[in-house]
């Protein structure tokens, strides 16, 4: 049998990632796989474990420890560097310190140092100097995120929960994330953030910041940035990525 030649194309794609991330992400989650696999850096391997930590799977943390302790283990196999705890609204409802116990349950499981959305998103909002928030949605209600925030010093000026079904949070186009942001902005607000792990708001990044001339935090952008920049020494030189905004920039 002929082997068909291996081009220079499908040669790049079959390269070694010289890093390792590991999402836990929840078990209804359809965005975060695609959304990740296509914006991270060709350094950087991304490998998810799914878990029942949201939607009609949320409920208190101890609850929820076994569950959030066996998707880790999963992900200890594949010898991440680190393992985020990858769900804005559910880590955001423990609150800074129920956040604490999150990261705690992985490392003790796995040895691995842990991350979570929730962090990350602060971190990313404080970095783009983001202090006045429009908060959007596909969320029954933005009470956790609200509270989180305004514990980290964050004011929401306006705030807008879509109460979408998690099975229906996709139908919610790009385009509609940013005509909700340009109808809901505010001349206090410093920046929009785009709350969730489950939608397509990465893809309205550039078209806000551009329509808007302000800053825009995404849960999967900023967990990707947060991840980056902690593997870094790892990943290497960055290509640059204009489609995921300002907070990407902030690296180079």
């Amino acid at each position: 049998m002929t082997m068909m030649p291996t081009t220079s194309a499908s040669a790049a794609a079959m390269t070694q990632p010289s890093a390792r991330i590991g999402l836990i992400i929840p078990s209804v989650n359809t965005y975060s796989e695609p959304q990740f696999n296509h914006f991270a850096p060709s350094g950087l391997g991304i490998h998810v474990a799914r878990a029942r930590v949201a939607g009609q799977w949320k409920r208190p943390l101890p609850d929820m420890k076994d569950e959030i302790a066996g998707a880790a283990k999963l992900l200890a196999d594949a010898h991440p560097d680190a393992i985020v705890f990858h769900c804005t609204d559910t880590s955001m409802t423990q609150g800074p310190q129920g956040e604490g116990k999150i990261l705690d349950i992985v490392k003790d499981a796995t040895g691995i140092d842990a991350m979570a959305t929730s962090r990350l998103v602060l971190d990313a909002l404080q970095t783009l100097g983001m202090t006045k928030v429009v908060l959007l949605t596909p969320y029954t209600s933005n009470k956790a995120v609200i509270d989180y925030l305004t514990a980290a010093g964050i004011t929401v000026v306006q705030d807008v929960a879509l109460k979408l079904a998690p099975k229906n949070f996709g139908d919610v186009t790009p385009q509609d994330w940013a005509r909700l942001a340009k109808e809901n902005d505010r001349p206090e607000a410093d920046g929009i953030f785009l709350s969730c792990t489950n939608t397509r708001q990465i893809e309205a990044i550039a078209d806000i910041e551009q329509m808007l001339g302000k800053p825009v935090v995404n849960s999967n952008q900023a967990v990707l940035w947060g991840a980056v920049k902690r593997l870094s020494a790892k990943v290497g030189p960055l290509q640059p990525m204009p489609q995921l905004g300002r907070l990407m920039q902030s690296l180079n």
